[in-house]
């Protein structure tokens, strides 16, 4: 059977609209993808070669399919395990199959509920100590402020007593000049030879081997130390594989700390950037957080159980990331030919879905791009999470999702405690690098 009859694909997207799409795409490729899905449908494909597909899509059959029912039959793709582990390593989020499996495994218990409980009083005060100095009745463009918070939530939470300040600085710098670079590899491959040639990638990968050594001091010193501290380095030290009994090397530890580092700071500085904006053009939604605050702080002193009872807060932060979800595409490639929705695709296709197109798709949103934190609230709630993916779907999901939400709940009502939000921008900017990063999003803060 020839392979014309034997696999089928969606609408195709021509080579040459893509080439002369390509340095617009490598700009900001959501309006693009925009403009495609409106003339294709939810999803499309592009033929490379012969026999070669790539499938973008916004059908949540798709991503329900790749990431949770099937999942078994689709590893990221070689975007995210070659170029990111040249520079992050082999932490959770680059690596797969078995040895992604026994590191989730072994991982997994330092974040359950009951740990990240335990890291919440000293995120709590963290958030106080970084919101202390926030310029008051001014513009201020929010995103480096909710970056520095997010970085130092995550440090602090990784390494409580550590001493090392500068240290995070650096790997803070190094993280943002990697990722930077990073983009242009994956969105300019045609450019590779150049970006070798005239020593770029050399300069990067020596910026990630500084990264480790800094990393593995810090570990050091903690272990030289013999402190019992409890913040994420104690737990993941004392981590033992299952089959072993035997704790992580240092070198996978850095890797994961790294991942943490990542994965762990920029997503949320951007949720929290986005949702800032948000409730500073709707104060309705802003004055009822303020109510829910003041109404949870009359009932219980414990953080814990105010958490547990921000629930117009959640839905506010849920809405936020459905129109700005802050990774807001993800990737897999099929190990074994496969039925995905109506197609029959063939093995090592590449295929993308675009959260922030599914999260607007008519078909499963009412006014998709109205900011309504009302869908996930009550009844409505159930059926708004059946294709909403801030944090991924399936075993892959993130990891790290009960920290951030924590981290997010506990920013939010601390700043709306305290002040009034005004959004300076009519139109939000953002550029989707590897998440979705927010550009010049200006806000005021006016004392209450």
């Amino acid at each position: 059977m020839s392979n014309k009859l034997k696999y089928t694909y969606p609408e195709k997207l021509s080579l040459l609209r893509f080439f002369r799409d390509a340095e617009g795409v490598r700009k900001n490729p959501i309006p693009f993808h925009k403009r495609y899905f409106e003339k294709f449908g939810d999803s499309f494909s592009i033929r490379i070669g012969f026999s070669k597909y790539i499938i973008l899509s916004r059908d949540n059959e798709i991503a329900q399919h790749i990431l949770v029912k099937n999942q078994k039959n689709y590893h990221k793709s070689k975007f995210q395990s070659v170029y990111l582990s040249k520079y992050l390593g082999k932490g959770l989020l680059t690596s797969d199959g078995d040895f992604w499996l026994k590191q989730r495994r072994l991982i997994q218990p330092a974040f359950h509920k009951q740990k990240m409980n335990q890291l919440v009083d000293n995120m709590n005060a963290t958030i106080a100590v970084e919101l202390e100095n926030l310029v008051e009745e001014k513009s201020v463009d929010i995103f480096p402020v909710m970056s520095n918070l997010a970085f130092n939530v995550v440090a602090k939470s990784l390494f409580q007593l550590s001493t090392a300040e500068g240290k995070f600085q650096r790997i803070k710098f190094i993280i943002e000049e990697v990722q930077n670079f990073l983009i242009k590899e994956i969105r300019l491959p045609h450019k590779a030879w150049w970006f070798s040639l005239s020593g770029q990638v050399n300069t990067h990968l020596k910026l990630a081997e500084e990264n480790n050594r800094i990393i593995q001091e810090i570990i050091e010193e903690r272990k030289a130390s013999k402190e019992e501290i409890n913040d994420l380095l104690n737990m993941l030290l004392e981590t033992r594989y299952e089959d072993t009994g035997e704790s992580m090397s240092i070198e996978q530890l850095i890797d994961e700390i790294k991942v943490l580092f990542i994965a762990g700071h920029e997503t949320t500085a951007n949720a929290l950037t986005f949702t800032l904006y948000l409730l500073g053009r709707n104060p309705e939604a802003q004055q009822r957080i303020f109510e829910e605050i003041n109404e949870i702080e009359s009932q219980t002193n414990n953080v814990i159980e105010q958490l547990q009872k921000m629930t117009y807060t959640n839905a506010v932060l849920n809405e936020s990331m459905r129109l700005y979800p802050p990774a807001w595409i993800t990737d897999r490639q099929n190990l074994e030919d496969d039925s995905l929705a109506q197609f029959k695709i063939k093995k090592d296709t590449l295929i993308g879905v675009s959260f922030y197109e599914l999260h607007r798709n008519p078909k499963y949103w009412h006014s998709p791009d109205e900011f309504i934190p009302e869908r996930f609230l009550g009844e409505q709630k159930k059926e708004s999470m059946q294709c909403f993916y801030p944090f991924g779907a399936g075993p892959r999901m993130c990891i790290g999702t009960g920290f951030a939400i924590y981290e997010m709940c506990l920013t939010l009502s601390q700043i709306v405690k305290k002040y009034v939000i005004k959004s300076n921008n009519d139109v939000v900017q953002f550029n989707p690098l590897i998440t979705l990063k927010p550009v010049n999003v200006e806000v005021s803060f006016f004392k209450r």
